[in-house]
């Protein structure tokens, strides 16, 4: 009897100091995912809001081949086949080279233009901490339309043209993402009489989802350097569309006052809407490898 009394004791003691020991490491593994904050998922699904760059890269490894379509003006109907006659492509490749910086390449029908592109990520919205994301952009366009014979003088860095961005968002909730985005243009030629040399614009860009695929997307940028009294023939740009994820790409339906869709003729040459004119309807592609 004595024998049991102290093996029950002995029982009794062992169990209490594993119930303990369970205890701290129950504490340690709590203080320990207390300290590592979450990233807060993509506030955007396609790597454009609609015409603008959203907060969202490729992972390391991934390569997302675009295909983007821009038909002509839907307002003169039957005269261009609402849009189909006249209508301006964009094929371009983009590179995950890490998880925080991609690579991109594309051509545009639109003045023959070649687009350079890099993407990096700076910071990452968290779910308890960091309250947006921030991420880099930058293009460096090549117009290859240019010719010495139109242009005497032409040289070489004359078709140069490059755009800066700064893309903050945050994601509201599952249904709701918002991003900003002041930018800088800079072009080496340009026509005094309808352009400018530098301008600087404040972008704005939006997501709502509304099923479990889908999404409505806006973006609007606002022009901050006109001159006053200055009557300038084109517009801000503004464009409204809609996402539709499946299996391997996100496709994006677009309505746009700009037929352009490298950023630099995006930002400074969108052309409608002046007397119901310049709608531009198209597609955005993303196929992902």
């Amino acid at each position: 009897m004595k024998l049991l009394k102290i093996t029950l004791s002995a029982l009794f003691l062992f169990s209490f100091g594993i119930a303990n020991a369970q205890d701290d490491l129950m504490k340690e593994l709590d203080a320990t995912k207390s300290d590592k904050k979450e990233i807060t998922s993509a506030a955007f699904k396609g790597l454009q809001v609609v015409n603008m760059q959203s907060t969202k890269l490729p992972v390391k490894g991934e390569f997302y081949f675009l295909v983007s379509h821009r038909f002509g003006d839907l307002t003169y109907g039957l005269d261009n086949f609402y849009g189909l006659d006249g209508a301006y492509t964009k094929l371009g490749g983009i590179y995950g080279v890490t998880d925080w910086l991609s690579l991109g390449l594309s051509r545009h029908t639109f003045q023959k233009t070649y687009e350079f592109a890099a993407k990096y990520k700076l910071a990452n919205q968290e779910d308890d901490g960091f309250p947006v994301t921030i991420v880099g952009y930058n293009t460096m366009d090549i117009r290859s339309d240019l010719k010495t014979a139109l242009y005497p003088d032409l040289k070489a860095n004359d078709r140069y043209a490059y755009s800066t961005q700064l893309i903050v968002s945050r994601k509201i909730n599952s249904s709701l993402s918002l991003q900003v985005n002041p930018m800088f243009i800079h072009k080496n030629l340009y026509d005094e009489l309808d352009d400018q040399k530098n301008t600087f614009l404040l972008g704005t860009g939006a997501r709502c989802k509304v099923s479990k695929r889908i999404s409505i997307n806006l973006d609007y940028a606002a022009r901050l350097n006109l001159p006053e009294g200055y009557n300038y023939p084109y517009h801000n740009p503004i464009s409204l569309g809609m996402d539709i994820e499946t299996g391997g790409h996100v496709f994006q339906l677009v309505f746009s006052n700009s037929q352009a869709m490298n950023d630099v003729s995006y930002y400074t040459s969108a052309a409608g809407i002046t007397g119901g004119r310049g709608i531009f309807f198209g597609f955005n592609m993303y196929r992902v490898f």
